[in-house]
């Protein structure tokens, strides 16, 4: 893309989801949720690898793997837990798929080599006069 973001896309319906993430390590990004074209839950992250020794690539590798573990009580991101080897995966938040804040961690060998940490929920888009006021005026300060 020519902002240099990578974008993940899935349709179904009157459903759409995207996932629009910039960077490598470090990272930061947002998924998005629409219903018959109107926006009503959304995410952003922000995770680094902080291992010198493990390769990100496999960090990654690791990640997908705990993310394919998804739960349907909070499928924001992976399970509580999950290990594989000497990795381990720990999610940590607070909240339901309507509001929460939460990181996620993974662990080699007992040592912290990754953390992502994220905040979401249900978005409600109202047209009150402060809205149109805020919008108006930062387009007006933009033009300028």
């Amino acid at each position: 893309m020519a902002d240099d973001c990578k974008e993940l896309t899935f349709e179904e319906g009157q459903l759409k989801y995207r996932d629009r993430y910039f960077g490598w390590n470090p990272f930061i990004g947002e998924e998005i949720v629409w219903q018959d074209h109107k926006i009503i839950w959304a995410m952003n992250y922000y995770g680094v690898v902080s291992s010198e020794v493990i390769p990100v690539n496999q960090v990654y590798d690791f990640l997908r793997k705990a993310m394919r573990q998804i739960t349907d009580d909070k499928p924001f991101r992976g399970p509580g837990s999950f290990k594989e080897s000497d990795f381990e995966y720990v999610d940590e938040n607070t909240g339901t798929i309507e509001q929460f804040t939460g990181f996620e961690r993974i662990i080699y060998q007992g040592q912290e080599i990754y953390r992502l940490d994220y905040h979401g929920g249900k978005v409600k888009l109202s047209r009150n006069k402060y809205r149109t006021y805020f919008f108006s005026h930062f387009r007006i300060s933009r033009a300028a």
